[in-house]
C-alpha cells in the first residue's frame, strides 16, 4: 500500500510504515497537484498537517483513498464527516503533541512578563548605547508563582498547561463547554505524585479572577474573543494563543493592548496565515511565533510512530 506524507512527519515514522510494508512517497505535493498525484500513483492514504487541505472535492475525484491522518490535534482542514459517511479511515493524533503545546504557552509566559520579547528586539540595536535605560525600562518584570492563570478549554492541552502552572505555584482557574472537572496529577523524578482536583467554572468568572489567559479550543466559526470579552477581563491580563487563528479578533486584541486593558499577548496562530497583519507583527507587546506548537523533535517523534501504528493496524 502506499502513503503520502504530504505536509512530512518524522523518519521515526516513515521507517516504522516501511518496515510494516508500506511504500512511502515524501514528495511535497502542491494543493492543486493532489488530485492527480493520488490518482496516478494510486495513492491509499495521505498525511497531513495543517497545511494541506482535504476537502470534500479531492475524496470524490481520488477513489483510491482509504485514509486520512492528521499529524496533530484539530482536523479542520479535513472533512471528516464526508469521508467517514464514504468509508475512509481519519485519525488524527490528540496527544502526541500535548507536552509541547503547554511549554510553548509559558515560553510565552515568561517572555513576556519579563519583557523578553520586547528587549530581545531592542538590545541588539541599542544595548551598547542605552544601556541604562533599557535595564530600567525592563526592571518591572512580574513572577508567575501566586498569579491566576485562566485556561479556556480543558482538554489535554489545557489540563498539561494547568500541570505546569500548578507546578510553578500559579492559581488555575478553567472553563470548557464539555469538561465539568479534571484531575491533574503531578509525577515527580522520585516516582511521587500529587494529585489536584479542578471544577470548571464560567468565563465571565475565569476573566475575573485571571491575571494570564490562554487560550486551547478548536476553529471556532465566530471569533471566541472580542471586545466584549476584554472589556470584562482584569486591567493589564496577559492572552496566550496557542490553539488557531480566528479564536481572538486581531483587530480588538489590538486595541485593547494600545488602550492598556491587555498588557501582553503571545501568538502562535494568527488570522490571516501564512501572512499575519502587519499591525500583529509589528506590536511590541505582542510575542510572537509562527505556529509551531506542535513542532518539537519528540513531539514530531511522536506524532510520527502514531501515525504509523494507526495505519498499520487499520490498513494491514
Amino acid at each position: 500500500m502506499k502513503i503520502l506524507v504530504n505536509d512530512g512527519i518524522s523518519q521515526s515514522g516513515i521507517d516504522a510504515l516501511e518496515k510494516g510494508g508500506f511504500e512511502v512517497f515524501k514528495t511535497k505535493v502542491a494543493q492543486n497537484q493532489l488530485e492527480n498525484y493520488i490518482n496516478e500513483h494510486n495513492i491509499d492514504a495521505i498525511l497531513v498537517r495543517s497545511a494541506t487541505q482535504v476537502r470534500q472535492e479531492l475524496i470524490e475525484a481520488c477513489p483510491s483513498l482509504k485514509l486520512i491522518g492528521r499529524g496533530g490535534v484539530g482536523m479542520d482542514n479535513i472533512d471528516v464527516d464526508y469521508a467517514i459517511d464514504n468509508g475512509l479511515h481519519v485519525i488524527n493524533t490528540p496527544e502526541a503533541s500535548t507536552s509541547s503545546v503547554a511549554e510553548l504557552v509559558f515560553s510565552h509566559l515568561f517572555s513576556m512578563v519579563r519583557f523578553l520579547h520586547s528587549s530581545n528586539r531592542e538590545m541588539p540595536l541599542e544595548g551598547d548605547s542605552r544601556f541604562k535605560e533599557l535595564k530600567k525600562a525592563y526592571a518591572q518584570g512580574v513572577e508567575l508563582r501566586g498569579k491566576t492563570l485562566g485556561i479556556i478549554g480543558f482538554g489535554k492541552i489545557g489540563q498539561e498547561v494547568a500541570k505546569i502552572a500548578i507546578g510553578l505555584g500559579m492559581h488555575v482557574v478553567a472553563t470548557d463547554k464539555v469538561v465539568e472537572s479534571a484531575a491533574i496529577t503531578l509525577d515527580f523524578f522520585n516516582g511521587q505524585k500529587a494529585i489536584f482536583n479542578i471544577g470548571t467554572v464560567d468565563k465571565e468568572e475565569l476573566y475575573k479572577e485571571a491575571d494570564f489567559i490562554t487560550l486551547h479550543v478548536p476553529a471556532q466559526e465566530d471569533y471566541l474573543i472580542t471586545a466584549t470579552d476584554f472589556d470584562k477581563m482584569k486591567n493589564g491580563v496577559g492572552i496566550i494563543n496557542t490553539a488557531r487563528g480566528g479564536v481572538i479578533n486581531e483587530v480588538d486584541l489590538i486595541k485593547a493592548i494600545e488602550e492598556g486593558k491587555v498588557q501582553f499577548a503571545g501568538l502562535d496562530v494568527f488570522d490571516t496565515e501564512p501572512t499575519p497583519a502587519v499591525q500583529v507583527l509589528m506590536n511590541p507587546e505582542i510575542s510572537l511565533t509562527p505556529h509551531i506548537g506542535a513542532s518539537t523533535k519528540e513531539a514530531q517523534d511522536r506524532i510520527g510512530l502514531e501515525l504509523a501504528s494507526q495505519i498499520i493496524t487499520l490498513l494491514k
